[in-house]
């Protein structure tokens, strides 16, 4: 203790980060591009039959739904905020389509039903993503606990549904049935129908944000909503509009999956998406503080992820350690994302 009058001088404050090797300025905003590069020249010299269109088809459906929930959380994301009810979503949308094909009859013609199980899941998904929003801009709450209320209660509402009970596709006896199925197994030139739908999603996402004067009021709410609400930005409308796409999306997603399964699990529909989507967010580029995002980043990163497992996989790599590359692969991009910013 100093004496009265005496002043005493403490030593400066060290920071403890570790040192982290700096890639060079003109790499850094490419870091992503180049590692899926890299594992893509890798498998193309070392993994037996790389480049068949089976091998292709196996990659890209693997990774299709989660890039289109992924589009959607960058939006959310690009505003400073989270979605974890997207799995739960899927599972309501997955839930919802098969109660419109189990008679198409009953609405007049096969093809309403075939039309409504299409469109009702994702209205349905849709609105409880104004849902979130609401949450978020009206009552005030973070988005982390925002989303957190249909996390839970959206899987609970999916099961109460169907009782908990899953349902067969092909026991339906629709004959509906093989053209729903055709958005998550048909084929289009040889490409699978849900690559063709995911490569839109990003697409078209992709003109939104960068195109587009929503796309600029997105990345202004999520760089300082407070000057861009200043400056006119309607800050709410565009958050809650992010919160829709992002559900629209989920159902879309929960759709394709059904599709592929051909059958609904209201348990299983969906489950962990939201950690995969938030990852691929993450090793794509887009900073989780919202302010600046990349729809094709998303993309790359979700395929960086599909690539690891994949090499690892195909070389007979136990999975534990699959799990332990793929969470090395995140912190690494993340390391690189801060050193762009900085």
């Amino acid at each position: 203790m100093s004496e009265p009058g005496i002043r005493t001088v403490g030593r400066p404050t060290r920071s403890l980060h570790l040192p982290i090797p700096q890639l060079p300025a003109f790499i850094r905003p490419y870091t992503a591009l180049i590692a899926l590069a890299a594992l893509i020249v890798y498998n193309i010299v070392f993994t037996t039959n790389f480049l068949s269109i089976g091998t292709f088809n196996a990659n890209m459906t693997q990774v299709a739904t989660i890039v289109i929930v992924a589009v959607g959380m960058t939006f959310v994301i690009a505003t400073g905020g989270i979605d974890l009810s997207v799995g739960s979503l899927m599972a309501i949308a997955g839930v919802l389509a098969p109660l419109f094909l189990v008679d198409a009859q009953q609405f007049g013609a096969p093809v309403v039903g075939l039309a409504l199980a299409l469109v009702a899941p994702l209205l349905v998904t849709t609105v409880l993503g104004a849902f979130n929003g609401t949450l978020v801009t009206v009552v005030g709450l973070q988005p982390i606990i925002a989303t957190l209320v249909l996390y839970l209660g959206g899987r609970g509402i999916a099961q109460l549904i169907v009782n908990g009970e899953l349902r067969e596709l092909r026991n339906l006896g629709s004959p509906m049935i093989s053209s729903f199925e055709f958005i998550g197994l048909g084929q289009v030139f040889g490409i699978r129908f849900q690559i063709i739908i995911m490569l839109v999603v990003v697409a078209v996402a992709a003109w939104v944000l960068h195109a587009t004067t929503f796309g600029r009021y997105v990345l202004a709410t999520g760089g300082n909503a407070a000057a861009a609400r200043l400056a006119g930005v309607p800050v709410n409308q565009v958050k809650m509009t992010v919160y829709c796409i992002s559900g629209f999306l989920a159902g879309l997603a929960g759709l394709v999956v059904v599709a592929i399964n051909r059958s609904s699990d209201p348990h299983r529909v969906g489950e962990y998406m939201e950690l995969d989507a938030i990852a691929a967010v993450a090793v794509g580029g887009t900073p989780l503080t919202g302010g600046r995002a990349t729809i094709l980043g998303t993309f790359i990163g979700a395929m960086i992820i599909q690539l690891v497992r994949f090499t690892l996989i195909a070389h007979n790599v136990p999975d534990g350690i699959t799990r332990m590359v793929i969470a090395g692969s995140i912190v690494v991009a993340v390391l690189a994302q801060r050193q762009r910013t900085s």
